[in-house]
């Protein structure tokens, strides 16, 4: 499996040096094109996972325990953490993000009957996961309701309650499109809330928090420490990363509108790292100084998580529902519902018996894009080199823009 992620990790990083060389500077416009800060914006609210919120405060020990991880000697935690979710990882959505843009209009490679099933098993798989994650860290958030490590009955029914409503949201884009408004504006608070709990504090202040960001530019010294896994953990997160990217570059490429190539990679790199690197930075503070979270910021925290699951789950169940016609239009909504429900839930108790893994979905992701790759080599070659320009029937018209689904 490590080979397989090198090999596709690898061949990621040549695709968007041989893309910026090649295309680097035409205009990029999605079917559905938004103004830039708007895309900005949904750069912003594909990346929320409930991970961002709940891993950090479990994992910064360990990035320190040196001991158990020599591994990670070579960076402080702040900076292991953001590099395990920021900045460079980004580019993988680039390269989807402009795949779908630009080629994939000429190619149609994911709508090849047998690549579009696997593209939506992988879509199934993440959604299922996504509800997992939650499912384990809430013993950790929520130690009132069990012993803080088991997880109880109450656990299983909150994550069966997001599901449901996250099924339930799906039905309508009215509703994906306030939850996506709504994360990103309880992300924000949320860290407002608690960067002034840490730095307005007695004690504390403005530069212990620029102290404290500082941190993250020891990522950029040891960049090249990230490329490759840095040992099993790492590996799991590169392979969840494979399995997002598929489907966050088919989602935002419909809405670039207007960015050079080479401007695409800088936003999807830069934009969504400045709001995780300030949440990181807090939670590091957090962290560091013994600053208690238990009961109200625990409590908020997981509200945002539960916030961000429904959101991910909605866009991703309506997704691959519209991709197989399995549409409410089609079956009706109580079946539509019932049907949902019953496959993420049964799946996401799949990945808590250990039955099935992330690694799994990431790495048949991988095969998607190299797929891909050797299918343009054999039948498409000559009209993808010859590419000029987004695909002609995409124009930009801002006084008709509007942001639809």
């Amino acid at each position: 499996m490590t080979t397989w992620l090198s090999i596709g990790i690898l061949f990621t990083f040549v695709a968007i040096a041989f893309i910026i060389y090649r295309w680097g500077n035409i205009q990029c416009i999605g079917v559905t094109p938004v103004r830039k800060f708007t895309f900005i914006a949904i750069l912003f609210t594909s990346g929320l996972d409930v991970g961002l919120i709940m891993f950090p405060l479990t994992e910064f020990s360990g990035y320190a325990d040196l001991v158990t991880n020599p591994e990670y000697a070579f960076s402080n935690p702040l900076a292991i953490e953001f590099g395990f979710w920021g900045f460079f990882i980004w580019a993988f959505y680039f390269l989807t993000c402009f795949y779908f843009c630009v080629i994939e209009p000429r190619v149609k490679f994911f709508e090849i009957p047998l690549i579009k099933l696997i593209n939506n098993i992988v879509i199934i798989g993440t959604c299922a996961f996504t509800a997992y994650l939650l499912l384990v860290n809430l013993p950790w958030y929520l130690p009132e309701l069990g012993d803080g490590e088991t997880i109880v009955g109450s656990f299983y029914l909150i994550v069966l309650l997001v599901i449901a409503t996250a099924v339930y949201s799906s039905t309508n884009i009215r509703y994906v499109r306030v939850l996506s408004l709504a994360s990103s504006w309880l992300f924000l608070a949320l860290i407002g809330l608690m960067w002034a709990g840490a730095f307005l504090a007695d004690g504390s202040g403005l530069g212990e928090f620029f102290s404290t960001f500082a941190l993250i530019g020891d990522y950029f010294a040891n960049l090249h420490h990230f490329v490759l896994p840095i040992n099993d953990y790492h590996e799991f997160y590169l392979f969840w990363w494979f399995a997002w990217s598929i489907m966050i570059g088919q989602f935002t490429a419909r809405f670039v509108g207007g960015f050079r190539t080479y401007q695409v990679l800088i936003a999807m790199m830069v934009f969504p790292s400045i709001p995780i690197a300030i949440w990181f930075t807090v939670l590091y503070y957090y962290s560091v100084n013994a600053i208690p979270v238990a009961g109200f910021y625990n409590l908020a925290m997981v509200f945002v998580g539960v916030t961000f699951v429904i959101n991910s789950l909605d866009s991703l169940v309506r997704l691959y529902t519209d991709n197989l016609n399995l549409t409410v239009q089609r079956f009706g909504k109580t079946s539509y519902i019932i049907g949902n429900i019953a496959v993420l839930s049964g799946l996401t108790l799949l990945f808590k018996l250990d039955f099935l893994q992330i690694q799994w979905v990431g790495a048949l992701a991988i095969g998607l894009i190299l797929g891909c790759f050797g299918y343009i080599l054999l039948t498409h070659y000559r009209q993808v080199v010859k590419i000029k320009c987004s695909p002609k029937g995409n124009t930009i018209d801002y006084n008709k823009i509007e942001l639809s689904n």
